[in-house]
């Protein structure tokens, strides 16, 4: 799912090519993206774009008459920038938004149909979409403070919970609890100032970096190439290759359909955190420390 750096680098994209330009037409191909009736996605032709701004991770763009268009990628929804009157994709297009210099398309890759567009008229309207999370990027210390400690939760849970904290998700946690050093696992009364300290400044060094980094990358182009697995991530996406601050090998715990990275000699002194599904198969065979499970996958085995 595209988090804060992601929605930032779509927007810096997004301002010059359509702010002050007209919305010639909306084309919307799939029967599962548009979630709201009323107003109509005809009440938009011909509307001023205003504003492009971000609420949590979705995108809104603000059109003259107090009207909202908000996106909401979810995990495969993307945005590509086309010449005028670019046809929609069969397979994977979703909707146009036609304007008088180019095509914004919106593509889901998959059939899970998760993407999803609001078209909404009022400020009232628009506030109701807004998880209400702290954006870290514009947060005191204190404030963050009181939001972690607000509820217990793990650490991991806490940095993407949308209530909590704004525009986080799976990728960018894991590379800012390995930031601050910290276990995924760790509950959130149980950290001490210094590690709240720690915590902070990680967030905003790790999503400040990644956002200069993705827009220099890019440039004056559109992004094509969003995607929660960047090169030069410490941790997400790096299951067993070496920490790059230690070279211990990354970890990860599976859940669902997420998972978490960590490497456990720079957040957990050593220890492995349990897997669920795999610890309850192994048992006491799963290994509980990093040196353990380094002497398991190195050590040689016999035929029989």
């Amino acid at each position: 799912m595209p988090e804060l750096p992601d929605i930032a680098l779509y927007l810096h994209a997004l301002a010059p090519r359509v702010v002050g330009g007209q919305l010639e037409r909306l084309r919307i191909t799939s029967p599962f993206l548009l979630r709201t009736a009323d107003p109509l996605v005809t009440d938009l032709s011909g509307r001023t774009i205003r504003d492009v701004r971000r609420l949590g991770k979705r995108i809104v763009l603000a059109l003259e008459g107090d009207y909202f268009i908000v996106l909401h990628l979810m995990i495969a929804g993307r945005l590509h920038w086309k010449p005028a009157g670019a046809p929609i994709p069969r397979r994977a297009g979703l909707a146009a938004f036609d304007f008088p210099n180019g095509t914004l398309l919106l593509t889901e890759a998959g059939t899970k149909h998760r993407a999803s567009l609001y078209v909404l008229r009022g400020a009232r309207a628009l506030a109701a979409h807004d998880p209400g999370g702290l954006d870290v990027l514009g947060a005191t210390f204190e404030q963050f403070r009181a939001v972690l400690t607000r509820e217990s939760h793990t650490l991991k849970r806490a940095l993407t919970d949308p209530r909590l904290l704004d525009g986080i998700g799976n990728a960018y946690s894991d590379e800012i609890l390995h930031a601050a050093r910290l276990s995924p696992l760790r509950l959130t009364p149980q950290l001490t100032h210094e590690e709240s300290e720690r915590l902070f400044h990680a967030a905003r060094e790790t999503l400040a970096t990644w956002m200069e980094r993705l827009r220099v990358a890019t440039g004056d182009a559109f992004p094509e190439k969003v995607t929660a697995f960047r090169e030069g991530m410490a941790v997400h996406g790096r299951f067993k290759q070496p920490c790059p601050v230690c070279g211990s090998p990354v970890q990860r715990i599976r859940y669902a359909a997420n998972e978490v990275n960590y490497c456990a000699t720079c957040q957990t002194g050593g220890r492995l955190l349990a897997d669920r599904s795999l610890s309850r198969l192994l048992k006491q065979d799963w290994p509980r420390s990093l040196e353990e499970w380094e002497e398991r996958v190195t050590s040689p085995t016999t035929e029989s």
